[in-house]
């Protein structure tokens, strides 16, 4: 990859892999360093890779770098519930009104597993193939498409009937 097609990578991907991001981790300051650190891969490996692979590259390096750094913070926060297990919680905040539709379907995408959620976004919301995703992810076609039926369903049921929604 020359350097003139690292550069319309960036053009091209950078929105669409933090959007990406973004959805999975629910913080800016988090995604916006995920996005980075794939971005500083790709130039370190530019060489490596061909300037028609690079976007696949790229969003299967966010991807792994984003599941390290919510496992790494799952961990920090297992540890800091053991120290501190008697410690005051606050009340959480109620979810958001039933006709606000963004954020009913928010909720509902966060009950989801991970590989769930993952999916369901690269797909839904970024237009990826089953096969593109399965690259991403590491998952064979047909496994990508029973975990997005499965998100599917798990979302339907979360939320009920339309009608209800809206």
């Amino acid at each position: 990859m020359r350097i003139t097609d690292y550069n319309n990578c960036v053009d091209k991907h950078a929105d669409a892999v933090y959007r990406f991001i973004l959805k999975n981790m629910r913080s800016e300051h988090r995604a916006q360093d995920v996005v980075q650190e794939a971005f500083l891969k790709l130039w370190e490996k530019r060489k490596d890779v061909a300037a028609e692979k690079a976007k696949s590259y790229l969003f299967t390096t966010a991807y792994h770098f984003m599941i390290d750094v919510i496992r790494r913070e799952k961990k920090i926060s297992y540890q800091e519930q053991y120290h501190h297990s008697n410690a005051y919680k606050e009340p959480q905040s109620e979810s958001a009104t039933p006709h606000d539709l963004q954020a009913i379907l928010n909720e509902a995408l966060s009950q989801l597993p991970e590989i769930q959620r993952t999916v369901v976004l690269l797909r839904d919301y970024e237009g990826y193939s089953y096969d593109e995703i399965g690259d991403i992810c590491q998952l064979k076609s047909s496994q990508v498409k029973v975990y997005i039926y499965r998100a599917r369903l798990k979302m339907k049921q979360y939320i009920g009937k339309l009608e209800m929604v809206i």
